[in-house]
């Protein structure tokens, strides 16, 4: 039969039956779901549609470029786990990406910007006491040796101007000591082959955040 996304089957809003009126059409045809899977191997599929245009059916990924919105900048990053999915448990079981999706990504290239642009390095735990927090940095500048780079006076002003006026959201500042970032895909993997999107901050996080503990409870209940 093929899958078709016609309406003559369905029947009336009043409820009554509609006759078929004409046999199946090339504009009503529908195709396999791609259930991308998250995986190290990437499969990208070619599929030649309507119009000889071309989409992109991705069915395996790992990969994607995911946008830091208040920082206005974007990174190519690991997609590390499919944390939550509004529409279903299961796409969060079996690892599936799709549209709007909550995900974890890989923090480093978008820590790696933050030290350069800011001076600070967010992976860095605070210590408990503050003699030791310093004795600790003085011991890892000996054994690094070369590794540290060196910043000239212009640069360290530039990194105290952004500061000054730049405040970094707790909740992102607990993920980034982590390595994880929570991250939600806006491209369709299914359509255009890939996976991109933005990391969650702000309110949209908070949210997230609680659905995600709340369905934690559940299961352990």
């Amino acid at each position: 039969m093929g899958i078709s996304r016609d309406s003559l089957h369905k029947r009336r809003a009043t409820g009554g039956k509609k006759k078929p009126w004409h046999k199946k059409r090339k504009y009503d045809l529908g195709r396999q779901a791609a259930n991308t899977k998250l995986s190290s191997h990437k499969t990208v599929r070619r599929i030649r549609v309507r119009g000889g245009n071309y989409k992109f059916r991705a069915l395996r990924l790992d990969t994607g470029n995911y946008a830091w919105g208040s920082e206005a900048v974007t990174r190519k990053t690991r997609i590390l786990d499919v944390a939550y999915n509004a529409s279903n448990n299961e796409l969060v079981r079996t690892q599936t990406l799709v549209k709007n999706a909550i995900i974890q990504v890989d923090a480093a290239p978008f820590r790696q910007w933050y030290q350069q642009h800011y001076g600070v390095d967010l992976g860095k735990k605070k210590a408990k006491g503050g003699k030791k927090e310093g004795e600790e940095e003085e011991k890892a500048e000996g054994e690094a040796g070369e590794e540290v780079k060196k910043v000239s006076a212009h640069v360290k002003r530039k990194h105290e101007q952004r500061l000054a006026t730049h405040k970094l959201d707790p909740h992102l500042e607990d993920q980034f000591a982590a390595g994880r970032l929570y991250a939600c895909i806006a491209s369709r993997p299914g359509q255009c082959g890939r996976c991109d999107g933005y990391i969650l901050e702000g309110k949209e996080l908070e949210f997230y955040v609680k659905k995600m503990q709340k369905k934690k409870g559940k299961s352990a209940a």
